[in-house]
């Protein structure tokens, strides 16, 4: 089976020419896209987030060789969440070549931070299972590099960082209220309230629950002694 024009374009921007293109193929298929004839990305997806994750403690460890483990974690958690893995796919434009069903184009999928994150995880999978492993990890070291060498040293999110905060005073953990929620339902933006118990909150507007939660706890740390 021979690739399509888009399909070759990606594997030059993944630097990777694949021996076996249905397995490129079946990364970028959505399950919207299923039939009788064509598997989705599923699976990939759940192997292509295990190859990651390796890759990721690896560079981690081998970057800091002297770091704890409580370092280390929130580190490969930034590196490996949805966010970090939509980004990659954004710069691959990796949402231009996934086959989608009439749903998701309508409802625009190919913008959709969740269904890019499991596309670039599965494309993971597809240059592991067609190269091996030394292959998959130099090509997600080259895409995630700079991502990598810029991880902050204390890299918790801000909502961790905001809860470890209340329980270290003894306080609840922190309220999330959406607020407002607008535009249409295919890209809707939300507004997110974060409180404290004692009365300090903070708001943030984002085209996601996650993003607006995360920028109202960021905000928010900026009031209190940290």
């Amino acid at each position: 089976m021979k690739l399509s024009a888009e399909l070759v374009a990606l594997t030059g921007r993944l630097g990777y020419s694949f021996a076996n293109p249905e397995t490129l193929i079946r990364a970028v298929t959505h399950s919207s896209m299923v039939s009788a004839h064509r598997d989705d990305n599923q699976r990939l997806e759940f192997l292509g987030d295990r190859v990651l994750g390796l890759v990721m403690a690896e560079a981690l460890l081998k970057a800091d060789p002297s770091a704890p483990e409580g370092l280390l974690a929130p580190r490969y958690n930034a590196l490996v969440r949805r966010e970090a893995c939509a980004e990659v796919a954004r710069q691959l434009d990796l949402g231009a070549v996934l086959k989608l069903g009439r749903s998701e184009m309508k409802s625009g999928g190919r913008r959709k931070e969740a269904l890019l994150a499991d596309a670039m995880e599965a494309v993971i999978a597809a240059i592991y299972l067609d190269g091996g492993f030394e292959v998959a990890r130099d090509v997600v070291l080259r895409l995630w590099g700079d991502q990598i060498k810029n991880v902050a040293v204390d890299a918790r999110d801000a909502k961790t960082a905001l809860q470890e905060w209340a329980q270290a005073r003894g306080e609840v953990p922190p309220q999330y209220i959406e607020v407002a929620r607008t535009g249409p339902d295919h890209q809707p933006v939300f507004t997110i309230e974060v409180r404290l118990a004692s009365g300090l909150s903070e708001q943030a507007t984002a085209g996601s629950k996650r993003h607006a939660e995360h920028a109202a706890a960021a905000a928010l740390l900026e009031k209190v002694d940290i």
